[in-house]
């Protein structure tokens, strides 16, 4: 069994969720500047964006595969995209919307993850990662809440 195949992918996930929302918690003190990382600009609003549509999109993905369907291709703007939207303030209203979606997408993700077989996890059908593999990439949308950082 390799290291991977150890990881339980659905703790990757809500732990993942968690961070995020440990970050968030910090945003309703931002000061109104996006913050560069690498060649993109993040905000509040756009980290939370990016996390769930991350997570729906690889939620729709593994969907498609189990009923052995194509998976759609995605036509997210990503973070190329900094929106007029995700300029505003981040309020105590937005963090507590952010920590419903977030949290609520965590849980189908555990819930989906913990109804599939070692077997389904890591001899997934149709091409692209496994399903273990999927949910264990999703740790990287820690990127973004991350390159927001912890306001002050």
């Amino acid at each position: 069994m390799t290291d991977a195949q150890r990881e339980d992918p659905a703790e990757a996930v809500t732990a993942m969720v968690g961070h995020v929302l440990d970050l968030a918690a910090t945003w309703t003190a931002w000061d109104g500047r996006p913050v560069r990382a690498d060649d993109r600009v993040y905000t509040p609003h756009k980290a939370i964006r990016r996390v769930a549509d991350h997570l729906i999109d690889h939620l729709a993905e593994l969907e498609a595969r189990l009923v052995g369907e194509e998976p759609l291709p995605d036509h997210w703007h990503a973070s190329a995209t900094t929106t007029e939207a995700d300029l505003a303030p981040f309020t105590q209203d937005d963090l507590d919307e952010a920590r419903s979606r977030l949290t609520r997408l965590a849980r189908i993700w555990a819930n989906r993850l913990g109804a599939l077989t070692d077997d389904q996890l890591d001899r997934s059908p149709g091409e692209g990662w496994s399903f273990r593999e999927l949910a264990l990439h999703l740790r990287g949308s820690t990127y973004y809440a991350d390159a927001v950082g912890k306001a002050s």
